[in-house]
C-alpha cells in the first residue's frame, strides 16, 4: 500500500481509535502499582501518540503530498535508472511510459490528453533527468496534426517530486479545464523537479566543476523537447513556471536567457540563491557567479531582455512580500512584470492552487504557437 493511498490513512486512524479505547478500558487495571503496570500505561500511552501523529501526519501528507512514496520518506530512490541508448543524430529523449486524465473519455488522447513519462539527456550539461510531459488533446487531433505548440516547463520546489505537479497541483488537469473554458490556447507542459542531481539542491547555477544546472533547463531541456514534440525553437514558444525553488529557478532562467524563453512565472518565489547544507559551496569563492544568482541584483547589474515575468506573494503568510515588491520596482523595458497577491497564503499547496488556474493563463498569453 502507498504512502498516499486510503487504505493507509484508514489504518492508521483506525489503530488510532483502537488505541484510544484500549486506554480507556484498560486504564483501570493498568492503575495499580508495580512495575508491570507502569510499563503497561507507558508502553499504551507511547503506542496511542504515535498511532495519532502518524495518523494526522499520512493527512497532512496526503494532502500536500510533500513525500509520494515510503522510499522517498526513507530517503531513497524508488525506480531503478533507464538505460538510455543513443545512436549517433538521435533524439535524447526516451518514453518510458504513459498515462491518461482522470476526465471524461480521458482514456483517448484526442479527447483527454495524455501525460508521458520521458527521460531527459542533455548533451550540453551531461545530466539527465526524469519528466513528464502534458501532450493536450488538440495535440492528438486532426485539425492539429501539422500545426506547433507552445510549451512551459514546469518545476516543483526542493525537495518536491515531478508527480506533485500532477497529482497536488493538478498542473495538467488545471491546463485541460482552462483551455475547455477558453481561458487558455492549448499548451504542452514539461514537468520536473529541478533537482536534477539528487539529492544535492543546486539551485539551478552552473557550479564550478560540479552540476551543470543551468545549462541543462536554458540549453538542453528546450532543445531536445522541439526535437522530440511539436514544439517551437523559438523564445515566444517557450515559457517557464514554478513553485518555491522551482519558482526561483524558474525567474532566474527566465531573467538570464531571454534568447531562449520568452515568460517565466515564480509562486511563492525567493530571489536570492540558498546555501545551506543541501546545497553544498555553489558558487567556489566565486563572487561574480553569487551576485548572478540574485535576481535582484541582476536586475540592477544586468541587460533586461525582452522576457515577461509573472511574482506571487501573500500579505500574510509569506515571507516574500518585501522582495516580491522590490522585484516588481526593479523590472524594467523592454521586460515586463505581473503580479498576484493575495490577502493571506502560506507556503503550501492550498495557496498554489489558487494562483496557478490564473498564473496558466497568464503564461499561455504570453507565449505563441509559432
Amino acid at each position: 500500500m502507498g504512502l498516499t493511498s486510503d487504505k493507509v490513512l484508514v489504518l492508521a486512524v483506525a489503530l488510532a481509535v483502537v488505541l484510544f479505547l484500549a486506554t480507556v478500558l484498560l486504564w483501570p487495571r493498568l492503575a495499580r502499582r508495580g512495575w508491570r503496570a507502569v510499563v503497561g500505561r507507558v508502553g499504551l500511552l507511547l503506542a496511542t501518540q504515535v498511532a495519532l501523529f502518524a495518523a494526522v501526519g499520512l493527512a497532512a501528507n496526503r494532502s500536500f503530498l510533500f513525500y509520494g512514496s515510503w522510499a522517498d520518506l526513507f530517503g531513497q530512490e524508488q525506480e531503478m535508472g533507464v538505460v538510455v541508448d543513443h545512436a549517433a543524430g538521435s533524439k535524447d529523449l526516451k518514453v518510458v511510459g504513459k498515462q491518461s486524465l482522470d476526465v471524461p473519455g480521458g482514456s483517448r488522447p484526442d479527447v483527454g490528453g495524455q501525460i508521458q513519462k520521458v527521460v531527459v539527456v542533455g548533451d550540453r550539461s551531461g545530466i539527465t533527468s526524469p519528466a513528464y510531459v502534458y501532450l493536450p488533446p488538440e495535440y492528438f487531433q486532426k485539425a492539429y496534426e501539422k500545426k506547433t505548440f507552445p510549451a512551459s516547463v514546469v518545476l516543483t520546489g526542493y525537495p518536491g517530486m515531478a508527480e506533485n505537479l500532477i497529482k497536488g497541483l493538478k498542473y495538467p488537469g488545471t491546463a485541460y479545464s482552462q483551455v475547455k473554458a477558453g481561458k487558455m490556447q492549448p499548451m504542452i507542459l514539461v514537468m520536473l523537479r529541478p533537482t536534477v542531481a539528487p539529492p544535492r539542491d543546486t539551485e539551478c547555477v552552473d557550479i564550478p566543476g560540479g552540476p551543470q544546472t543551468e545549462t541543462f533547463f536554458a540549453e538542453d531541456l528546450p532543445k531536445v523537447v522541439s526535437e522530440t514534440y511539436r514544439v517551437g525553437t523559438k523564445p515566444r514558444n517557450w515559457g517557464v513556471m514554478g513553485n518555491s525553488t522551482g519558482a526561483y529557478c524558474a525567474l532566474k532562467i527566465a531573467l538570464h536567457h531571454p534568447d531562449r524563453y520568452a515568460a517565466g512565472a515564480g509562486f511563492s518565489a525567493y530571489y536570492r540563491a540558498a546555501e545551506d547544507v543541501t546545497t553544498g559551496d555553489l558558487f567556489h569563492g566565486d563572487d561574480r557567479l553569487r551576485k548572478r544568482a540574485n535576481l535582484l541584483w541582476s536586475l540592477d547589474h544586468m541587460p533586461q531582455g525582452k522576457s515577461s515575468f509573472l511574482v506571487t506573494t501573500s500579505k500574510q503568510g509569506e515571507s516574500n512580500l518585501r522582495g516580491t515588491l522590490d522585484f516588481v520596482k526593479k523590472v524594467k523595458s523592454p521586460a515586463r512584470v505581473s503580479s498576484i497577491t493575495l490577502e493571506s497564503g502560506g507556503h503550501n499547496f492550498n495557496t498554489w492552487n489558487r494562483e496557478i488556474p490564473p498564473g496558466m493563463a497568464w503564461m499561455a498569453g504570453r507565449l505563441s504557437a509559432s
